[in-house]
């Protein structure tokens, strides 16, 4: 029998900042106030391949600061192998975010080629990209968040930012081989006391983002306060980001993934697979038997990394993906079953027998079947039927709103957020 569906709303308290702009100035006045940088040198400003909301606000925002002060400010792609690890990918990756010379009001320098700061032992030279390292100053600018397959007291953020980021892809890829052996805490903390030893870093913007994909959080930090900074901004993030409603899901339909939404495409702290791609562990907090994608983002060029977390997918998904970019990134990031395909078929109703015949169900409409638009934008859902009383239970506690009675179908249904 096939499902029925029915729409709920998440309900969140939560807080953002209303211009942000403006927040941007008032952290980086605090933070150069009593020593700004002597005027006329050049500050590199970095740019990651992240879906960051406001992003183009905030890095002009910067970028006029760093020219009121009398410095040369230009931006680099920092984004390790994103872009297809090519110096116009990258460029073109900033664009689709708002991020233009034009736009921001200084130069791009967009290269592949690095410089080597430095090495932590024999077998890891400390690779920095060359427009950021022959320049006079450095500033990170990155959204601090929890890591999808890292975890420790700093993960995703302005120290990330710096090893990998702006390693490029043959830092990027270095890196991802050690950390698969060596502790990610002690080898990131490493890392970025030798480049910040080689390099006259100025300092970071840490950026936090709400449940609702808001800017939540600006803080501006020294150089030598990036990695406390990192850990309690991650800490705020982790408590903040958006959550699955129900512990336990058969089938989670996924509308898009992409590099704008995750690293991996969707984000692994959401469906419960941080620790291994196709099942809940300990330390996973929610439980995903099935994972189908339904399409990718337009922001991420054909990348699907991350597809590999996924059990079965639509073929238009397949058609869309470009296959030599998402092996790059994927192989970078040491992370290759990221991008080893799912089964595909040509509709949701195959997608659901498949399912049924894996998790042996009897019928379809006895499986907790989730449909969500992307692991970012979470308040409004689509639930089967089977999850009707664990939805009326959380809505009699506030947690969720229901917007309507079980209805057949529903994969065409627009499940957009208020906040877009």
């Amino acid at each position: 029998m096939t499902p029925r569906f029915f729409r709920v709303r998440q309900r969140w308290e939560t807080t953002c900042i209303e211009n942000v702009a403006a927040e941007v100035r008032k952290q980086l006045d605090s933070l150069f106030r009593s020593h700004p940088p002597a005027p006329g040198k050049t500050v590199a400003i970095t740019a990651g391949s992240r879906g960051i909301k406001n992003i183009d606000t905030i890095t002009k925002a910067v970028v006029d600061f760093f020219k009121e002060l009398g410095l040369k400010p230009f931006l680099v792609p920092a984004m390790g192998s994103h872009g297809g690890a090519t110096a116009q990918g990258q460029s073109e990756l900033l664009a689709r975010y708002g991020i233009t010379e034009e736009a921001v009001g200084c130069p791009i320098r967009s290269s592949m080629e690095t410089a080597v700061l430095g090495n932590l032992g024999a077998d890891l030279p400390i690779h920095c990209d060359r427009y950021a390292a022959e320049a006079d100053h450095v500033f990170l600018v990155n959204r601090i968040k929890p890591h999808t397959r890292f975890a420790g007291p700093i993960e995703s953020g302005l120290s990330k930012m710096l090893m990998i980021g702006l390693g490029k892809e043959i830092g990027a890829s270095l890196y991802h081989r050690v950390l698969s052996v060596d502790s990610f805490d002690e080898t990131i903390r490493r890392v970025v006391s030798l480049i910040r030893g080689k390099t006259n870093l100025l300092g970071g913007l840490g950026i936090v983002e709400n449940v609702l994909d808001q800017t939540a959080i600006l803080r501006a930090t020294p150089p030598d306060e990036i990695e406390n900074t990192d850990g309690e901004l991650l800490v705020l993030a982790r408590e903040m980001m958006p959550r699955l409603p129900f512990e336990e899901i058969d089938l989670l339909f996924i509308d898009r993934i992409g590099k704008n939404i995750s690293g991996t495409g969707m984000d692994s702290n959401v469906v419960g697979r941080k620790f291994d791609d196709h099942k809940a562990v300990p330390g996973d907090r929610q439980i995903v038997h099935c994972i189908a994608v339904r399409g990718l983002t337009p922001e991420t060029g054909g990348n699907a990394n991350g597809i590999g977390m996924a059990e079965f997918c639509l073929g238009s998904v397949l058609k869309a993906m470009d296959v030599h970019e998402t092996r790059i990134n994927a192989i970078a990031a040491n992370h290759v079953s990221a991008a080893m395909l799912p089964l595909d078929y040509d509709s949701e109703e195959e997608i659901l027998e498949a399912a049924r015949r894996t998790l042996g169900f009897e019928n379809a409409d006895e499986m907790k079947i989730l449909r969500i638009r992307d692991t970012l934008h979470l308040e409004t859902l689509l639930c089967s039927e089977s999850l009707w009383c664990q939805a009326n239970e959380l809505a009699s506690r506030g947690k969720l709103e229901i917007l309507e009675e079980p209805l057949p179908g529903r994969f065409d249904v627009d499940l957009v957020d208020r906040t877009e």
